[in-house]
Order: structure tokens, then C-alpha cells, then sequence
């Protein structure tokens, strides 16, 4: 699959509810995930498939997810973005979050490569 293809079928499936087939279909075995801090006991970076399957087990798992929107994908030749815009709110503390973030990714040999989240800014 070209980056476009990839990025299209990437914000198609986000745009499902369906992340974890994302993942699951489009992700190489050795990816890397890179968020902004760490979590709870997760690190920054996640390398390989299976422990970014688990990061995003994790984070569905602690989150009541309300809305998700999905705008994009922005597709250059060399990588892609994606801004997502969530409303959530975490079981564990019961404080509801509603903010943006962008999320880059890169493709190599048509598999996902990497991907990096960018902050989480306030939704307006």
C-alpha cells in the first residue's frame, strides 16, 4: 500500500471505532510509538506491535471514550498526520478530558513505521 492508502485506511478505521485494527492491519511487527510523557507506569516509547496493542489496551481500558473525531490524514511523501479530538473521561480518577492531539506518523516498506502523539491541547 502507497502512504495515502495507508493514511486513509488509518483515519477510516479511527474514525470506526476501530484503533486496534489499525494497528492490528497497518503497524510493521517492529514499529515504535512515541507519546509525549509517560503514563501511569507505561514508558514514553513502545517498540514493537504487541506492546503498542497493549498501550492502547491500557488506555481504553482506564477511559470512558465519549467522542472521537478524526480530521485528516495531512499525507506528505515522507509521513502523514492526523489530529484527533477526544472527550473521555478516566475511570480511575473520574476527570473528564477534552482536548486535541496531533499524531504523526511515517511509513516504510507499506507498514506503519512509527507513530508520535503531540500534546494534548484544550478542544475549542
Amino acid at each position: 500500500m502507497s502512504i495515502y492508502e495507508i493514511a486513509i485506511q488509518l483515519a477510516s478505521l479511527c474514525k470506526g471505532g476501530k484503533p486496534r485494527q489499525a494497528i492490528e492491519e497497518l503497524y510493521a511487527d517492529d514499529a515504535t510509538s512515541l507519546e509525549p510523557m509517560a503514563y501511569e507506569g507505561l514508558p514514553r516509547e513502545c517498540n514493537g506491535k504487541a506492546a503498542i496493542l497493549a498501550k492502547n489496551d491500557w488506555w481504553y481500558s482506564i477511559h470512558d471514550l465519549h467522542e472521537m473525531q478524526v480530521d485528516g490524514p495531512f499525507v506528505s511523501p515522507e509521513y502523514f498526520a492526523v489530529v484527533f479530538v477526544i472527550d473521555a473521561t478516566n475511570k480511575q480518577t473520574g476527570l473528564r478530558m477534552k482536548g486535541r492531539e496531533i499524531a504523526i506518523y511515517t511509513v516504510a516498506d507499506g507498514k506503519i513505521a512509527s507513530d508520535q502523539f503531540l500534546g494534548f491541547a484544550p478542544a475549542h
